[in-house]
Parts: structure tokens; sequence; C-alpha cells
């Protein structure tokens, strides 16, 4: 995988997302940066881009995923695989539905993905060094190019979905205590049920990842 890491960037996703479109790169190929002036996060929110912290995404191809990994389960799957290798040095860290990290009850960051044509570009925001008031940080010493190197690294492994997925299930009973955002009201995921793809069954509706 080539990686490039960048002094200074508006959004690694929208770079990301126009080098792809415009053939300036080729899957797999990923992108840091140091500072992040205008990034995307959920609901179409923005992230908060201090110096130190980790901003990184990353493009993939259909045959850089595995084989029993589907679209729907695309966001699940990598949060699940950076919060693996983080656990690896001793962090509590834990992903909630559908693609949060979460120190106790406490966000620390989060994942959004995006496919074009049969490419996936998967981006994620973690503090590291400093979070706005009512986030948290990492809770272990890590550099964010350190992760940059071991993320990438994990991808090329191609852990399956099954594994990633028994992982997930026993997690998943943490997101419960939360409520989330669908369709523009609050659900209250205590009520929900985990399918097998990731996707939850609330309210006699099956919804799949937000983002």
């Amino acid at each position: 995988m080539v990686v490039e890491f960048l002094d200074k960037c508006e959004s690694t996703h929208l770079h990301l997302v126009n080098l792809l479109k415009s053939n300036a790169i080729k899957p797999p190929h990923a992108i840091s940066t140091k500072i992040q002036t205008n990034g995307v996060g959920s609901r179409g929110n923005s992230w908060l881009g201090y110096e130190g912290n980790l901003f990184l995404s990353v493009c993939v191809d259909k045959n850089s995923i595995p084989n029993d990994l589907n679209d729907a389960s695309i966001s699940i799957y990598f949060s699940m695989i950076l919060k693996q290798y983080l656990k690896s040095f001793g962090s509590n860290v834990w992903v909630k539905w559908p693609n949060d990290f979460y120190i106790n009850d406490r966000k620390i960051g989060g994942i959004l993905s995006t496919k074009i044509n049969d490419n996936y570009i998967i981006s994620l925001g973690l503090n590291l060094v400093k979070s706005p008031e009512n986030a948290d940080i990492l809770d272990i010493n890590l550099s964010a190019d350190s992760i940059v190197w071991g993320f990438c690294e994990q991808i090329d492994k191609m852990i399956s979905w099954k594994h990633i997925f028994s992982k997930f299930k026993i997690e998943f009973e943490k997101s419960k205590k939360f409520i989330t955002h669908i369709d523009g009201y609050s659900v209250d995921l205590s009520q929900a049920t985990l399918c097998e793809d990731g996707a939850i069954f609330i309210n006699n509706k099956k919804v799949y990842s937000l983002r």
C-alpha cells in the first residue's frame, strides 16, 4: 500500500475521493495529514482537526478485502480492525454502533466510508492528544504515524468478516446503553437486534450503517 503523509489538508477523505475520481492514484492508497482544516464527520458534521490527532483516509478495491465482506459491513469491519489493533497495545477503546470509537461513555473518534465503483474509501479521525469538551482522547500513548502504519498492515491481512463480526457481536451489547439518530429521530439502541451483516433490526425495520 502506498502511504502519503501531508503537513496540512482540508479533508483527507475529500482529497482521496478527488484523486481516485481523476485517476491520479490506484488503490491500495492511504493519505494522512498532521493538520486537517475541514474534516468530514457523521451526518455531514465537521470534524475538528487538532494537530497531533489522527486524520487518515485509505482507498482499497474489492480485491483488497475479504470475500465474505459485503458493502453494508464495510464501516463496522474497518472500525473493528482499528479497535483490535489498538487493543493489542492495551487500549480499552470500543466501537459503538455503527462506527464510533469510545473510551467508556465518551467519543474519541469515528469512521466514514464511501464506495466509488468497485473501490472503497475509509476515513477515520481519532483524538490522540486533544479533544472537544464533550469528547475524550485515546487512553494509550501512540503516535498518529505509528497507528497509520499499523492499521494499513492489518488491512493487508484481509481478516475475515466472520472473525471480525464474532468480536463485534459481543461489543454491541455496550451500544445498547446509547441512542443513535435514524431518519432524523433519536432511537434507543436497547431495543435493537444486531444482524449478521452488521445492520440492526429496530422498530420493524432493518437499518444499515448510517455513513
